[in-house]
C-alpha cells in the first residue's frame, strides 16, 4: 500500500442546506492528496438546496461525488458510499458537524497502520454554546454520567483498544467484505448494529481523540425527545436481532417509564406500595437535581431548571422509545414478518 492509501468519505444526508457547505469545506481543506480521496454524499432525496450545494461543490472538486440514496435513511446513505467507494479505509462523516483541524485524514491512515486494526473509534463531543440556552443545557446533561450510556466512549479521551459496538467510524475495506454491509432495516442504531458484526467478526477496533468530531447538540427539548426516541426504537430492533445483548442498561429505562406511570396506582394495592414508589421518585428526582446544580456553573440559577428537564427529557424519552420499540418488534414476532 502506497504512502497515501486511498480513503472513501461516506456521508449521509438529508435537509442540510444549513450545514453542507461548511461541512465539505471542512473536508477539501484536509491536508491529504486531492487524488488520494474521495466524498460520497448520499442525498436522501432532500426537499431543501441540498443536492444543488453537493453538486456546485463537485464541479470544481472532482473527488466530491453526489449520489442518491432512494432509502433516504442513514442506514442506507452509509451503504452508498460503503458500496460505490473504492478506498482502503472507508470513514463516515455526518453532513452536519465540526472537524477540529486538518489532520483528520493522515491522522486515521496512521491510526490504521500503527495500531494495526481493521476499525477506528472516535470520540463525539457536542460543541457547547456560551449563552445559556437550551442547546447549551442539552450539550451539557448529555456529556454527563447521567446523560449517556455507562458504556460508551463518545467522550473520553483515552487513547486504546475497545470494543467498537458505541463509536465505531473508519473501516477497511476487507470488513465490507466479510460481514456485508449495513442493515437497511434500521431507520437508527444501525452503526451499533454493524459495530456489533465488526466486532463479532474478530476486527480489532483502536479509540483515539485523534479523530474526533464535533456535533451540535439538539435546539430544543422537542428535537432531543425526538432523537432518544428514536434510538430507543433502533435499540429495541438491535436487541430483537441480537437478543444475546440484552442487558440491565436496556432494561432500566424501561423499568423507570412503566413505573413512573403505574407507580400512583400503587394505592390502590396497598399504602405500603405507594410510600415505596414515593420513595424511589424522590431519590430520582434528588438525583437529577444533584446533577443539575453540579453542572451548572456560570449560567444564571434559572439554567439549572432547564437541565433538570432535559435529564428527564434524555430518561423519559429513551424509555418510551425502547417500550414502542419492543412493542413494535413483538408485534412483528407475532405475525410472523420479518
Amino acid at each position: 500500500m502506497s504512502k497515501y492509501p486511498f480513503l472513501t468519505i461516506a456521508m449521509p444526508v438529508r435537509n442540510e442546506e444549513r450545514f453542507i457547505a461548511d461541512t465539505l469545506n471542512q473536508l477539501l481543506n484536509q491536508d491529504y492528496p486531492a487524488d488520494r480521496y474521495e466524498i460520497i454524499v448520499a442525498d436522501g432525496e432532500s426537499s431543501d438546496r441540498t443536492p444543488e450545494i453537493i453538486e456546485e461543490f463537485s464541479k470544481k472538486n472532482p473527488q466530491v461525488k453526489l449520489m442518491t440514496n432512494p432509502g433516504r435513511l442513514p442506514s442506507s446513505g452509509r451503504n452508498v458510499g460503503f458500496r460505490n467507494g473504492k478506498g482502503d479505509y472507508f470513514l463516515v462523516i455526518d453532513g452536519h458537524c465540526i472537524i477540529p483541524d486538518n489532520n483528520l485524514f493522515k491522522n486515521v491512515v496512521t491510526l490504521f497502520r500503527k495500531a494495526e486494526v481493521d476499525c477506528l473509534g472516535r470520540p463525539q463531543p457536542f460543541i457547547t454554546p456560551d449563552e445559556p440556552s437550551w442547546q447549551r443545557a442539552i450539550a451539557l446533561a448529555r456529556a454527563s454520567k447521567l446523560g449517556h450510556s455507562g458504556d460508551s466512549f463518545i467522550h473520553s479521551q483515552e487513547e486504546g483498544y475497545v470494543s467498537p459496538v458505541s463509536m465505531g467510524c473508519a473501516y477497511s475495506k476487507k470488513v465490507f467484505e466479510k460481514i456485508g454491509y449495513v442493515d437497511e432495516d434500521f431507520d437508527a442504531a444501525e452503526d451499533v448494529e454493524f459495530n456489533y458484526r465488526v466486532e463479532q467478526a474478530g476486527f480489532k477496533t483502536f479509540f483515539s481523540p485523534k479523530i474526533a468530531v464535533i456535533y451540535f447538540p439538539r435546539e430544543n427539548l422537542k428535537g432531543l425527545w425526538k432523537q432518544l426516541n428514536r434510538y430507543g426504537l433502533g435499540r429495541a430492533k438491535f436487541t430483537f436481532k441480537h437478543p444475546e445483548t440484552f442487558n440491565i442498561e436496556i432494561l432500566l429505562p424501561i423499568v423507570f417509564v412503566l413505573g413512573m406511570v403505574a407507580g400512583p396506582f400503587s394505592w390502590f394495592i396497598h399504602p405500603y406500595l405507594f410510600y415505596a414508589y414515593a420513595v424511589v421518585v424522590l431519590f430520582y428526582l434528588s438525583l437529577v437535581g444533584v446533577f443539575s446544580v453540579r453542572i451548572h456553573t456560570i449560567e444564571p440559577l434559572s439554567f439549572i431548571g432547564k437541565l433538570f428537564l432535559v435529564f428527564l427529557t434524555i430518561h423519559f424519552g429513551i424509555g418510551v422509545g425502547l417500550l414502542r420499540g419492543f412493542a413494535k418488534e413483538l408485534r412483528k414476532k407475532l405475525s410472523g414478518k420479518k
